[in-house]
């Protein structure tokens, strides 16, 4: 019988604290099947694509090895590219949380090497590399294999593909013969098969088939964001589209509360669904939801299972889903019976390499969409409410209305027809006020001095503060989701910086950029040459 859930094995308790607080709910097909025999110390070779949740698979058997107190390099998992490298040192670090005393580091090429060689010497017991990178710190001796406990090989397919072999093989030649291994792979080239019966003892072959899926006809779209304006993303998406019903995704249960919290907070007729909720509540949240009620359901994957209400019309991936088929079972619960549907997904980072591989295994497309303005909200919200006046219009004899206006505008004299439409069409759209300040303290940002189509930004920090240009591009597009390459001229002078940012960008770099750090030091940022 396939094991489902992480508390039902032998596993450490830190370990099992963490996986409670990153929300997993219950084991992957790959996570059921591969734990349990790592964590009776025998080989294995994994066939599972990404987006499985391989890493939890290998990480949580191999920090259950790891000893804290010995301060050497225990485990080592090799990775084909940085990008793989970075996100696996970064759950694995999740992972980690609890068990004081682990150091992880990633080591990979395009990192100054004597910056990783500093990071080592404070003594790493878990190392996630790439091969060549691996191979460097091996040959300078700032790497040692003895007291290796275990070895993983994560996309051996990729590695070999990129001409890694040779690098594999040096590493595992290196290794001591006492040591667990497990080699990850989406296909098994012979190649792969002559590495695993060369360097793995009577390895366990497990293999997880993913069904062929569809993604069905569904307007598919993304947006790049930084954490901290998710929320207000999302806010804007629900007022423009204004969906009678809607579904918002989140990985972990506590990320529903909270979601669910603020977005009720703001006046949206939010409940949240998760496997910690007892059952009565749960019907009764989903009785909400079916009959109206409930406007917008916040749910986890597993808690979402069952459901089926044919008025879905938008479902939103507040966090990009763990497993690529989570998407399709995502999205595929608007658009149904013939019906039009949206699907949004907020993308953070590097998660857009995620998403690239949600397209490759989906065959489908999701467009980038540019982030819309408070001010395309309020525009959009007014022409709903207008296009619904329009059709009363239509439809309705409005003559006792009329006589009211009428009456009324004689009696005040000072007021038009038009100032009374245009006082109703406010009063319809609701208080935007705490929106409309925050956008319009920025929206009129004046001559700054910056290309058309740009905003020139004054950043207190300079050269003095061993700032350089790359540490503002990185801290820009790392803490707000505009990409890179989006990102102007920056001029760097003693003890401040101007960088132009595109004008309908600006806002929104200003209000996330108050609030964060660059190496560690606080900026002042606004508009240049500000009046």
């Amino acid at each position: 019988m396939e094991i489902t859930k992480f508390e039902d094995m032998n596993i450490k308790q830190e370990i099992l604290r963490a996986v409670e607080e990153m929300g997993f709910e219950e084991m992957s097909p790959i996570q059921g099947k591969a734990i349990p025999v790592m964590l009776e110390g025998k080989d294995i070779i994994g066939q599972a694509q990404t987006g499985t949740g391989k890493t939890a698979a290998f990480g949580i058997p191999l920090l259950q090895q790891v000893n804290p107190k010995v301060r050497s390099l225990q485990a080592l998992v090799l990775c084909p590219t940085r990008e793989l490298a970075i996100q696996v040192a970064g759950e694995m670090r999740r992972l980690a949380k609890f068990m004081h005393g682990i150091k992880i580091l990633p080591i990979y090429g395009g990192q100054e090497i004597s910056k990783q060689i500093r990071s080592l010497k404070g003594g790493i017991q878990v190392i996630i590399g790439t091969p060549g990178r691996v191979m460097d710190h091996m040959r300078r001796k700032t790497i040692r294999l003895d007291d290796i406990k275990m070895m993983v090989l994560d996309e051996a397919d990729e590695m070999l593909n990129m001409g890694f072999r040779e690098d594999i093989e040096t590493i595992l030649k290196d290794m001591p013969i006492e040591r667990q291994m497990a080699l990850f792979s989406a296909t098994m080239p012979g190649t792969i098969m002559e590495i695993a019966r060369t360097y793995q003892n009577n390895a366990q072959h497990i293999k997880v088939v993913r069904k062929e899926l569809t993604v069905p006809k569904i307007e598919q779209y993304y947006y790049e964001v930084s954490p901290k304006m998710k929320e207000e993303v999302v806010s804007r998406l629900l007022d423009i589209y204004n969906p009678k019903l809607s579904l918002i995704f989140c990985n972990t249960k506590k990320m529903v509360d909270e979601l669910t919290s603020n977005l009720q907070g703001r006046g949206y007729f939010a409940e949240g669904l998760h496997g910690d909720m007892k059952q009565q509540q749960r019907d009764r949240v989903m009785s909400s939801f079916r009959n109206g009620r409930t406007e917008i359901l916040v749910a986890t994957d597993v808690a979402a299972r069952g459901i089926d209400v044919d008025d879905v019309e938008a479902v939103f991936n507040y966090d990009v889903p763990q497993d690529d088929e989570y998407y399709v079972h995502r999205i595929g619960r608007t658009g149904r019976a013939g019906r039009e549907g949206k699907a949004f997904t907020l993308v953070v980072g590097r998660e857009v390499y995620k998403l690239r591989d949600i397209q490759r295994y989906c065959k489908t497309r999701i467009k980038l969409q540019p982030v819309p303005s408070v001010n395309a909200v309020t525009e959009i919200k007014a022409e709903k409410i207008l296009d619904r006046i329009f059709n009363v219009l239509e439809d309705e004899d409005l003559s006792k209305m009329i006589n009211l206006i009428e009456d009324r505008i004689n009696e005040e004299e000072k007021y038009t027809s038009l100032d009374v439409a245009a006082g109703f069409l406010k009063l319809m759209m609701g208080d935007d006020k705490c929106e409309t300040d925050q956008e319009s303290a920025y929206s009129d940002f004046g001559e700054t001095g910056a290309e058309a189509g740009m905003v020139r930004l004054f950043i207190n920090l300079g050269k003095k503060q061993k700032i350089r240009p790359g540490d503002i591009l990185g801290a820009i597009a790392g803490e707000t989701g505009i990409p890179g390459k989006l990102i102007g001229t920056i001029d760097m002078y003693d003890k401040y910086t101007f960088v132009e940012v595109p004008r309908e960008y600006a806002s929104d770099v200003i209000q996330t950029m108050k609030t964060s750090k660059i190496k560690g030091k606080t900026l002042n940022i606004e508009p240049a040459n500000k009046k």
